[in-house]
């Protein structure tokens, strides 16, 4: 019979999920400003890249808070969005279109991150996590920021230039 699993238990896991997909969101970011050919998205890429070293620091406050190692489980979700942003550097390599296809990439990461953030902080409030709820909420706010900058870039050059 199936061992019963709690909120806690699904916690836990989605904590692992989000620190595997910070790290590897770390190691893409680096490479998507390199490719970028627009100086504001190599800009808006690097400014995200320091963020996420916060944002990895603050997940690991929360395991430790927790009484866990931080450690990462591996997420499929987030290895298919980082590699649809790998294949968007190779086959628009060159192209005007480059930097709207990264963006688009970058905001498909966004989305996920703000799915996973919002959840973890609804569920740390309702296990009784207090001191949790503010470091998921910091990196909500940052995560949302980063989309709409992203949004904006698209829409004011980005989208223009692939156009």
């Amino acid at each position: 019979m199936a061992q019963a699993k709690s909120l806690n238990d699904l916690f836990l896991e989605t904590l692992k999920d989000i620190y595997y997909a910070e790290k590897q969101i770390l190691r893409a970011l680096p490479k998507m400003a390199k490719t970028a050919q627009s100086d504001e998205l190599r800009s808006a890429f690097m400014k995200h890249q320091e963020q996420t070293e916060g944002q990895i620091e603050r997940l690991e406050q929360v395991f430790e808070m927790l009484g866990k190692s931080a450690r990462g489980k591996h997420c499929p979700a987030i290895v298919g969005i980082v590699d649809e942003g790998k294949e968007i550097m190779e086959d628009f390599a060159g192209t005007d279109a480059l930097d709207a296809g990264l963006l688009s990439a970058a905001q498909a990461v966004e989305h996920y991150e703000i799915s996973r953030y919002g959840t973890l902080k609804t569920w740390a409030g309702q296990l009784g996590l207090k001191d949790a709820v503010p470091l998921l909420e910091a990196t909500l706010q940052e995560e949302k920021e980063t989309d709409a900058l992203l949004t904006r870039l698209a829409g004011a050059t980005v989208n223009k230039k692939a156009a």
